[in-house]
């Protein structure tokens, strides 16, 4: 299988939209300021969460900035929120390569697109925002200090979406004491990133938040849950799994407590009940609405 992120990123949209906290949301709805709005998203990806708000209609009139460091996926972003805007019956109006305008009778965005590391973007961010966006991203970063920072980026809301809090799951199962062994070390390898990361980001996610000034107004779970109906995954969501397993192989092959024979018969084992639609993956996230 060719490993490809912005396709990882394009195959978990249904998950991502299964998972969002509906009364979070609802939050959001409740607390946005009149439009237009500035809205900043770092972490960004491709902009499909740009393309959800558009979809889900939480947002109509706004001026956009998607931040993201990898360079494939500002480009795939750049190709691809135009192409889903036409499909979705959207005007799609190119100011310059890195400014787009999507419109119709209702909606009107603005979007930049910034290729940039999120810190060096805060240094030189000089207009903060109505709505900060940061969609599975807080877990990857070093807390608490990186959070006072991010809070810059607005002057009233912080959306902190699918941060990810310490339980992975996959049945059924192989082996009891592998399948924890396993669990534990992938969850390890998140607490000992040299750039940082939590695997309890969620939950710490109160205290961060508080400590940097900021209320929260709602919090509630988030989870990834993804199981075949009558042996078929919805969507793209065979290559979401594959994706998933392609991060366990990434962190934990020639992991000194792991057997490597063992580890690859795992995932072989793991890769097959995706194969016969018997694999169920659950995994642990917090949502938040923040006001600062």
């Amino acid at each position: 299988m060719d490993y490809s992120f912005p396709h990882y990123l394009l195959s978990k949209q249904s998950v991502d939209d299964r998972a969002l906290n509906r009364t979070v949301m609802d939050s959001l709805k409740a607390n946005l300021p009149a439009a237009p709005i500035r809205i900043i998203e770092v972490g960004a990806g491709i902009g499909t969460m740009f393309t959800r708000l558009l979809r889900w209609k939480l947002v109509a009139k706004a001026n956009y900035i998607l931040v993201d460091e990898m360079a494939e996926n500002i480009e795939t972003a750049r190709e691809w929120i135009p192409l889903w805007a036409v499909e979705a019956g959207l005007s799609v109006e190119r100011i310059e390569q890195d400014q787009l305008r999507v419109f119709d009778s209702v909606r009107d965005v603005r979007i930049r697109f910034e290729r940039a590391d999120v810190f060096d973007f805060i240094k030189k961010n000089s207009v903060p925002a109505d709505l900060l966006i940061a969609h599975a991203f807080l877990d990857l970063l070093p807390m608490p200090e990186s959070m006072p920072k991010l809070l810059a980026l607005t002057k009233h809301l912080a959306w902190l979406t699918v941060n990810f809090d310490g339980v992975t799951s996959l049945e059924p199962t192989i082996n009891t004491e592998l399948d924890e062994q396993i669990e534990r070390l992938y969850h390890a390898t998140m607490d000992t990133r040299a750039t940082g990361g939590d695997s309890r980001a969620g939950r710490h996610l109160f205290g961060h938040l508080q400590r940097a000034g900021a209320k929260i107004l709602s919090a509630g779970a988030s989870d990834w849950v993804v199981h075949s109906v009558n042996g078929k995954y919805p969507a793209d969501e065979v290559y979401f799994l594959n994706f998933i397993l392609h991060f366990f192989e990434e962190s934990l092959t020639g992991h000194a407590e792991l057997n490597a024979a063992t580890f690859t018969n795992w995932i072989k084992e793991r890769r097959a009940q995706i194969e016969r639609g018997e694999l169920v993956y659950i995994a642990h996230q917090m949502d938040f609405l923040a006001k600062v």
